[in-house]
């Protein structure tokens, strides 16, 4: 009786609408996920990709580092320690909207999604390290922690519209299949900018395997989405501004400038300077906030309007 009356007590604290603790847990999922993808380029760029060379325990034995790993033992479990964190935060958010569900079944859906993602992530974490850091398996290890950050992106819009109460203007159609294809655009730049990266120098390890591809030929592939995403940008800028009345977008869109001219100007320095590591790392971090930059556009054009019609 005693224990049924604690439970219930417990969840009638829970949040019946999105407060700011509940926009502050999706701003924190957002910030833990690009942070891992910056400290798992850390790891990769100071070749301690293997300082843990068994998973779950990092050597046999012994699941924390041992002296003979060195500091790429350390840098390496450090960045494995990360994920418990990002799972907190992801768990902490879904018991925040817990009591949500029936009127909030998006934000319900992306906390579970993220759960999801960082089981996920964790286990293609493990094949990693199994595969020897084969460049393949790493390109998805980063891709997902992409599909992470959108999915923690759409998380900060549809709290701060509740929280805050803000209007969600209407757009065209155009307007919303433009901002549609620069999202796919730089997907697809991103994912092409993991097999330029299989093919560089900075492979985790001495002895992991490198893609055979001719690193020009897959550089300028990289490029090539890239300037239809500068189109299609450019072109939903000019809509967003002919259309009128959706300011917020319009700031969003040139946010999304900002972080492609950002990551075109350290992408060509790091090609024409022998890729310097804090050059890629930069270029890491710059995609993160590309695909948060470009969800975040097409989100408040297209599925941002559709979110407040049916769940708020």
């Amino acid at each position: 009786m005693s224990s049924a009356l604690a439970t219930r007590s417990w969840a009638d604290k829970l949040p019946t609408k999105v407060t700011r603790l509940v926009h502050g847990l999706a701003i924190a999922s957002l910030i833990s996920q690009i942070g891992i993808i910056v400290t798992g380029g850390a790891v990769r760029l100071t070749n301690s990709g293997l300082g843990c060379s068994h998973w779950p325990n990092c050597v046999p034995g012994s699941m924390t580092p041992v002296p003979e790993m060195g500091i790429h033992g350390i840098i390496e479990f450090g960045n494995r320690l990360l994920t418990f964190v990002l799972l907190v935060i992801a768990v902490a958010f879904l018991v925040s909207v817990w009591k949500m569900r029936p009127t909030h079944r998006t934000l319900y859906k992306l906390a579970i999604g993220l759960l999801a993602g960082i089981a996920l992530q964790a286990l293609m974490g493990a094949i990693t390290v199994w595969t020897g850091l084969n460049a393949w398996i790493v390109s998805v290890h980063f891709l997902i922690s992409g599909a992470l950050v959108i999915m923690a992106t759409l998380q900060v819009n549809r709290t701060r519209v509740e929280y805050k109460k803000q209007s969600v203007a209407p757009t065209t159609k155009t307007l919303r299949q433009v901002t549609f294809a620069a999202w796919i655009f730089s997907l697809l730049a991103v994912a092409m900018g993991t097999v330029v990266t299989g093919t560089g120098p900075h492979a985790g390890d001495a002895s992991a395997p490198r893609h055979l591809f001719d690193p020009l030929m897959v550089t300028r592939m990289h490029t090539a989405p890239v300037y239809l995403l500068v189109i299609a940008t450019v072109v939903a800028l000019v809509l967003a501004y002919k259309q009128g009345g959706n300011a917020r977008l319009r700031v969003s869109i040139w946010w999304l400038v900002l972080a492609i001219a950002l990551q075109a100007a350290i992408g060509y320095t790091q090609h024409f300077n022998g890729l310097p590591i804090i050059l890629v790392l930069s270029h890491m971090l710059g995609a993160s906030l590309l695909i948060a930059a470009s969800a975040d556009v097409w989100d408040r054009a297209a599925l941002l309007p559709e979110y407040k019609r049916n769940d708020s």
